[in-house]
């Protein structure tokens, strides 16, 4: 196989893995087999011990010699760390919006508003637009080239956020994007930096509530080393 065909299925497989585990499919605390993994995507185990050394990288994943590989619990001193970035961008971002906004792109996250308060929504399609509202404000201030940027960094803020919407309806936090957007609107910079602060850290009450309720998805400061078991720890 061509040097550059394996360095493409490489890549497939780590986004494929990572997506697993930001959406939750791979539990905070599972055990992860190498050759199950394989056999489930139809690829050999060396892109996937790959992948696993690249999301454990990211803090995704956690490596024990002579023990095994693990889906990382949620960090929630990462968590803040993504947050911290992200709000350090988009508040930014707030202050660079030009005096005429373009039209076409308020029409764009118009639309994108209108199907994030669809009463039938999903949580994976609401983060999808989530996601596509964020970027959205970026484009509008000229700054679309920091979201990657930003992506890259918060693995652990989007399982948390994913695990919040599991208790907080997306209605609520679509409900704040509107406030944002009709802010950015009326040219009202110390609303909108309010409202876009207010909305981005309502990820820490989230996890609060969770960490009372399931504590086990979260990472602790005395975590022990974890034994292998056929069990899930997340239920």
């Amino acid at each position: 196989m061509p040097e550059s065909r394996k360095r493409s299925n490489r890549r497939v497989i780590y986004e494929t893995l990572r997506r697993k585990v930001l959406t939750l499919e791979l539990k905070p605390g599972e055990a992860l087999s190498e050759k199950d993994l394989a056999a489930d995507l139809g690829v050999s185990r060396t892109p996937v011990r790959e992948g696993l050394i690249l999301l454990a990288e990211e803090g995704l994943v956690q490596v024990f010699p002579q023990i095994g590989s693990f889906v990382s619990r949620v960090d929630p001193q990462r968590v803040a760390d993504a947050q911290f970035l992200r709000e350090a961008v988009e508040l930014t971002a707030l202050e660079d919006m030009p005096a005429d906004l373009d039209a076409e792109l308020l029409a764009e996250l118009d639309d994108n508003l209108a199907r994030q308060r669809s009463p039938e929504i999903d949580v994976e399609e609401f983060f999808a637009l989530d996601e596509e509202f964020h970027r959205g404000l970026l484009r509008l201030s000229g700054h679309d080239r920091a979201w990657p940027t930003v992506v890259s960094a918060k693995g652990h803020l989007d399982r948390a956020r994913r695990l919040g919407l599991e208790s907080s309806p997306p209605q609520v936090y679509a409900d704040q994007h509107v406030d944002i957007l009709d802010a950015i609107r009326a040219h009202d910079l110390d609303r909108a930096r309010a409202t876009m602060r207010a909305h981005l850290r309502a990820v820490f009450a989230d996890i609060e509530h969770l960490r009372n309720r399931k504590p086990d998805l979260f990472a602790s400061e005395d975590d022990a080393t974890p034994v292998r078991k056929s069990v899930i720890v997340w239920q």
